[in-house]
């Protein structure tokens, strides 16, 4: 992780909300979704929100180092419907050893639709893969 990352590091994206970003669409994988209204679904909201978390610490990280969430904290108190623009804003506010906290809102062109924190975590990629297949492997066995 380099010694750059401080806390005030800002980041901003957006994406047009499609079908495929509505609560309906989370029914692929969790089916009582089926029937929801047709917005934008806070499952995508969280999803987005992280990715933006992501991408404004990716210069930031070694080649084997990658984030994982590890704590998220946001309203979902508007919705937003097909066609519209959602923009996530992420500001890092604290850095504490490999821990990450960002304070976090998505807008949509009509005003505020979600807003809170999330925490992430600087990790080594091989190291944490190691811990995962042999958690998977204990798991297994009878």
């Amino acid at each position: 992780m380099n010694a750059d990352l401080k806390p005030g590091l800002r980041h901003v994206q957006s994406l047009r909300v499609d079908h495929t970003l509505t609560v309906p669409a989370v029914s692929q994988a969790f089916t009582g979704f089926s029937d929801m209204p047709p917005v934008f679904a806070t499952a995508f909201m969280v999803g987005f929100i992280e990715w933006t978390c992501i991408e404004a610490l990716r210069p930031f990280l070694e080649p084997h180092e990658r984030t994982v969430g590890t704590h998220v904290d946001v309203s979902h108190s508007a919705a937003t419907p097909v066609g519209m623009t959602v923009t996530a804003e992420v500001e890092l506010i604290a850095v504490e050893g490999r821990t990450l906290r960002f304070k976090v809102s998505c807008r949509d062109e009509a005003g505020l639709i979600g807003e809170g924190f999330h925490d992430r975590a600087v990790i080594d990629a091989a190291k944490f893969m190691a811990r995962v297949s042999a958690k998977a492997e204990a798991n297994r066995r009878p």
